[in-house]
């Protein structure tokens, strides 16, 4: 199926082409004939699937209608609602290229920095509205921002709505919304309460789902490293020599563990970024804009702050700490081999985390390949994952973590190696 077949306007098509868009997703191939049809959607689709053009170009192409056109002063018509700035960003610059030969006009608002710039922006007019919920809720009660006009509604990744904490901001914004409207739902995972909250927002809706955990698992060659909490660090040094690695995205389960590890890379001549929620808008966008231009070959990154980090052409994912949500493992994994390129996934387990392992293998349906062969193997954790697991609902008693075989040499050569002689750790 092309996207002709779908039956978009020349305006869009034009760009599609431009954009080197060959075929629709099958997000798109489902969800476009639906949305432009006016029917609500209630999607189960993941980052890196095409989603962003599954709602954004229907939305425009409605808006685009010439009963559609705007008279006076432009109202906002079009409200995306999203977790991250990251995010927001993304789609909003997404709006902006898909309706590059329409008159539509966008804009994003997000926390973190200063409302000025926003507000004036929404002063000028807008048909489309990019938020994340907080400065959306906090412009809206400064009556900056009104809602009345609303023709169509999205909520994007709404299971990290639920894990950041912003179901009461969502169900305030919902509350304001006419009833009278086109509403889209999407959420990578579908848990009880996910369920409950689409059907606050959706009439009778129809459903499209796309299974992409198999599809990514399959295309993104993925690798398991045991090693001790300690020397994490150390082995992620040594597979940037080893791999001479282009690009690196490094993920971290908190924001504290991911400013040590830029830390201690740096300690080492490795120079790299933090990106998560404490950190400025303004250092979070110039270490991505230096990532994505390849100026900066390591970001280190938390699960939250890296939605919306879209790269073609990323090399590999690092994950130094294994997520405690299986879900996060395939969306931290599908950063890489997007577009139906290869690439690498390379995750490192210690003791504590081996019931994470277990998760993530279940999901994926798959043993991720254990490499044996590097310089900091935990030897006992990796002969324990060899041993079947006891039947009648035994659980057997994890043994304690050993040391790894000649460590104080490997040690004593690995930061000679390093330091020219010197018996300095990397720690």
């Amino acid at each position: 199926m092309t996207f002709k077949e779908l039956g978009l306007i020349p305006a869009i098509l034009r760009t599609l082409e431009e954009q080197g868009y060959k075929k629709p997703t099958p997000i798109q191939q489902q969800s476009i004939p639906i949305l432009l049809k006016g029917r609500d959607l209630l999607g189960c689709a993941q980052t890196g699937t095409g989603k962003t053009a599954a709602f954004a170009i229907p939305i425009i192409q409605h808006l685009s209608a010439p009963h559609n056109e705007p008279a006076g002063r432009r109202k906002i018509k079009a409200l995306i609602i999203t977790p991250t700035r990251e995010l927001a960003t993304q789609i909003a610059d997404s709006f902006t290229v898909y309706g590059k030969y329409t008159n539509l006009k966008n804009t994003v608002i997000f926390g973190g920095v200063k409302q000025r710039a926003q507000v004036d922006a929404l002063r000028k007019g807008v048909d489309i509205l990019v938020a994340t919920p907080g400065r959306l809720l906090d412009l809206i009660n400064q009556r900056k921002i009104s809602l009345r006009d609303i023709e169509y509604f999205v909520l994007d990744e709404a299971d990290q709505m639920l894990d950041m904490g912003f179901i009461h901001d969502i169900k305030k914004v919902i509350a304001m919304l006419p009833k009278q409207r086109q509403s889209l739902f999407f959420s990578a995972t579908m848990h009880p309460k996910i369920v409950t909250l689409s059907k606050q927002i959706l009439g009778n809706p129809e459903r499209v789902t796309v299974q992409p955990e198999q599809t990514t698992a399959e295309k993104v060659e993925q690798s398991l490293y045991f090693v001790t909490k300690g020397n994490k660090i150390k082995l992620l040094i040594y597979l940037l020599q080893m791999n001479h690695m282009d690009s690196v995205l490094v993920f971290s389960r908190t924001k504290h563990g991911a400013n040590k590890i830029v830390k201690l890379l740096d300690r080492e001549g490795f120079r790299s970024a933090a990106i998560h929620g404490n950190k400025s808008q303004t250092a979070r966008e110039l270490a991505l804009n230096n990532f994505k231009k390849g100026d900066l070959k390591i970001l280190v990154a938390t699960d939250i702050a890296a939605r919306g980090i879209d790269i073609d052409e990323l090399s590999y994912v690092v994950n130094y700490d294994l997520p405690n949500v299986p879900e996060s493992y395939v969306h931290r994994i599908g950063r890489t081999g997007r577009a139906g390129s290869s690439g690498m996934a390379i995750s490192f387990c210690d003791a504590a985390e081996r019931a994470y392992l277990r998760d993530i293998e279940k999901l994926i349906a798959k043993k991720i390949t254990v490499v044996h062969e590097h310089p900091y193997i935990n030897d006992g954790l990796e002969s324990e994952s060899l041993q079947p697991e006891r039947k009648h609902g035994h659980k057997r008693r994890p043994k304690p973590a050993a040391k790894p075989k000649g460590s104080g040499g490997r040690k004593n050569y690995w930061n000679k190696k390093k330091t020219g002689g010197s018996s300095r750790s990397s720690n």
